[in-house]
């Protein structure tokens, strides 16, 4: 197991003891909801990570999904067609990514930093940096529904887990994504046509920012340009503290859910106890940091 296990055990103790109401049933499901949203960026981040990428424009890509979404449910559409922009822009982006750091061969770093500022400069400039409100009753509804008992966001968190579980472990494409990062010249040399399932990674990860959109949006009932400005850092620290190796190809899509819900215990508990945005910033840093190190010196024992 993942130092970050540790770690959730840990925070969730001490948050019940020194946090009045962490540990309710209300506030339990809450955190759960609010992980939701950073779960559907985490599964595709780890399939990035281990393929030796990386992907700063998530959070910007949903920010701009988010309006695009919100856009074109104001301007009367249904939601099926809003949600079929949403994930055209996404996908629209994630090849874009793809394309730049596997054909042009640009850092993953460098590429997806300029993606970033072009997502959050357009939906900027869509909305004058203003939330685009009166997206209707239908998407808010969807949103606050529940599905045998099980808010929608969660249920819809889970059945985006089991999908990318399947696809990891039971398909060819996720072999693919284990050998990209493990030993892409033996894909290689087996005739496989790698660079294509090589953008396909991040023509998914984009495609995953436009679904996000459905739940930040509703979650909101409004779309704003900058909501998910610094989601990806979340993802990111998740993916990593979850135990998902860059270098080596190695990735625990069980690990990644235990990083997000630790996350989602260490944002909440903190908003509980009235700390401010900064320190919450800081305090997932120290989390990452802590996991890690704590990965490092069971290895140095076993």
């Amino acid at each position: 197991m993942p130092g970050v296990a540790f770690l959730l055990v840990a925070l969730a103790i001490a948050f019940s003891v020194f946090a009045s109401g962490f540990a309710s049933l209300p506030n339990l499901l809450n955190i759960g909801v609010q992980s939701s949203i950073l779960l559907l960026l985490a599964l595709p981040m780890t399939f990035i990570i281990m393929t030796e990428g990386l992907d700063l424009s998530m959070g910007a890509v949903l920010g701009l999904t988010g309006v695009v979404l919100a856009s074109v449910l104001v301007a009367g559409s249904g939601l099926v067609v809003a949600l079929t922009v949403a994930l055209s822009v996404g996908l629209a982006f994630g090849i874009a990514n793809g394309l730049l750091v596997v054909n042009l061969g640009l850092p993953p770093f460098v590429a997806t930093l300029g993606t970033l500022g072009i997502a959050q400069g357009i939906a900027l400039a869509m909305t004058n940096g203003e939330s685009v409100v009166g997206i209707g009753p239908v998407l808010p509804r969807l949103y606050a529904s529940t599905w045998l008992g099980i808010p929608f966001s969660i249920a819809v968190a889970t059945l985006v887990y089991a999908l990318f579980h399947f696809l990891l472990y039971y398909t060819r494409f996720g072999n693919y994504v284990f050998a990209i990062g493990g030993n892409r010249e033996a894909l290689v040399l087996a005739g496989v046509p790698a660079s294509a399932y090589h953008v396909a990674v991040y023509a998914l990860a984009g495609l995953m920012g436009g679904f996000a959109a459905l739940l930040l949006t509703g979650r909101m009932n409004s779309g704003h340009p900058i909501a998910a400005m610094g989601m990806e850092f979340d993802a990111i620290a998740a993916v990593i503290a979850g135990g998902t190796e860059r270098q080596r190809g190695n990735g625990w899509l069980p690990g990644t859910v235990l990083g997000v819900l630790t996350v989602g215990v260490l944002r909440n508990g903190l908003n509980v106890l009235a700390m401010s945005s900064s320190l919450q910033v800081a305090s997932i840093g120290l989390l990452l940091i802590t996991a890690l190190l704590i990965d490092s010196l069971r290895r140095r024992r076993s």
